[in-house]
């Protein structure tokens, strides 16, 4: 199928624009042309699959697991997030719910790392421009991330440190059926439209600017910023990327750009970690529901995870 994509991209710019190969001006274009295809090709079909696997677990009984099975609480909270697509700000009220259920502060913690860091957006793009390998390798780290946070977190022992309403709040359940195939089915495509409809602007643009990355930004410039930074480099990515905002849908195209100048892999993706799992739009919000001293924490903790990650990612491959 990606060939396809290969020449069809080939005939539009070199056939149909008549741009001479290897000009900067048809790299930018072949790259926005063919990445555009792949990654909206394989991000459906992501999507979908894992929106046809989260039916089966709707967040009532998602709750219930979490609360009744507590030793198991931190990973079944970051495989939660990864089937739950939520930037960090819309993963806030997810947080909260979790906490007022009485499920344990380290497992909320857990959930809200890894659901903007982890999600089916995000491997469905890594699949398409790293591949599987890449991917899987990002899906175990960003796990370990979110699960190394929230036991840090939960040691802390930091409960008085969230706003006493928030364990007040009763939002109660409601009862569920279950689902035919069919409908599941239905809903599967419809989330894949519902997300594709919210993130489509944001990828076209992300390969926009990839593209004019890949195509007008020298190597040797790109490689001059990462070469002076050196062992510095991945701590350096993280503290760019946390004043940012943004989801991997937005980032990603971006990073792939910058790896093709010459950024390390783990550099780059802990740069992208760094900007969709802290952001400072998100702490506004989380300043709303705990006290300033819990936010530094959870910020300092997550970095750190996250710098760790990115120095394993870069001695791996």
């Amino acid at each position: 199928m990606f060939e396809i994509y290969k020449s069809l991209a080939d005939y539009l710019v070199y056939q149909v624009l008549h741009l001479p190969p290897n000009q900067q001006l048809a790299l930018a274009f072949h790259f926005f042309i063919y990445d555009t295809l792949k990654i909206f090709t394989l991000l459906t079909l992501v999507i979908f699959l894992i929106s046809l696997v989260r039916s089966y677990f709707p967040i009532e009984k998602t709750r219930h697991i979490l609360s009744k099975h507590r030793v198991v609480a931190l990973p079944l909270a970051a495989l939660l997030g990864v089937v739950t697509p939520f930037c960090s700000c819309s993963a806030v009220p997810m947080f909260i719910g979790f906490v007022e259920a009485g499920i344990p502060l380290s497992a909320a913690f857990t959930f809200l790392v890894a659901s903007p860091m982890v999600n089916e957006v995000a491997l469905g793009l890594l699949i398409s421009v790293f591949g599987f390998k890449v991917a899987a390798a990002y899906l175990t780290f960003g796990i370990a991330v979110a699960m190394l946070s929230g036991f840090l977190i939960g040691k802390l022992k930091p409960e008085n440190l969230v706003e006493d309403y928030i364990f007040q709040l009763k939002v109660g359940e409601t009862k569920e059926r279950e689902l035919t195939l069919k409908e599941r089915l239905n809903y599967a495509a419809e989330n894949v439209k519902a997300i594709m409809s919210k993130i489509w602007l944001y990828i076209t643009v992300a390969i926009f600017i990839g593209g004019f990355i890949h195509g007008y930004v020298p190597e040797n410039f790109v490689e001059g910023v990462v070469k002076g930074a050196s062992f510095l480099s991945v701590p350096l990515a993280v503290a760019i990327g946390i004043p940012l905002y943004s989801n991997s849908a937005g980032i990603l195209p971006v990073i792939q750009a910058l790896i093709s100048k010459g950024v390390p892999l783990g550099t780059a993706l802990a740069f992208m970690m760094a900007t969709t799992a802290l952001s400072l739009p998100e702490f506004m919000i989380l300043k709303q529901v705990m006290k300033p001293k819990l936010i530094a924490m959870f910020a300092i903790i997550v970095a750190t995870s996250i710098v760790m990650a990115g120095y394993l990612f870069n001695l791996l491959f």
